[in-house]
C-alpha cells in the first residue's frame, strides 16, 4: 500500500437513482433522465474538485424552469463561499 492514502470519494448513486425513479416513464423520458444523471454525475465531480483545490462551493437556487405543463425544474448556479490561498 502506498505512503499516501487514497482520499475515498463520497458515493452519490446519481445514476443509480435515476434509474429507478424513470422505470415507469417513456423511452424519450427515461433517455432524458439519463442524460440529467450523467450531467449530475460530472458536476459532482467538478464540485469535489473545487473543494479539493481550496474552493468551497455551494450550488444555490437561481431560477425555476416551467414546461407549460405543470412540470418544472430548478437551474443551479455555483457561489464561492470561500477561497483558500
Amino acid at each position: 500500500m502506498s505512503a499516501v492514502a487514497e482520499i475515498e470519494r463520497p458515493r452519490t448513486r446519481v445514476r443509480e437513482r435515476a434509474e429507478e425513479q424513470s422505470s415507469a416513464m417513456s423511452e424519450n423520458q427515461q433517455a432524458a433522465i439519463r442524460s440529467l444523471a450523467n450531467d449530475l454525475h460530472r458536476l459532482n465531480q467538478s464540485v469535489m474538485k473545487a473543494v479539493e483545490s481550496g474552493v468551497s462551493v455551494e450550488l444555490v437556487r437561481s431560477a425555476r424552469h416551467h414546461s407549460g405543463n405543470g412540470c418544472w425544474g430548478d437551474l443551479l448556479t455555483p457561489v464561492v463561499l470561500h477561497a483558500r490561498g
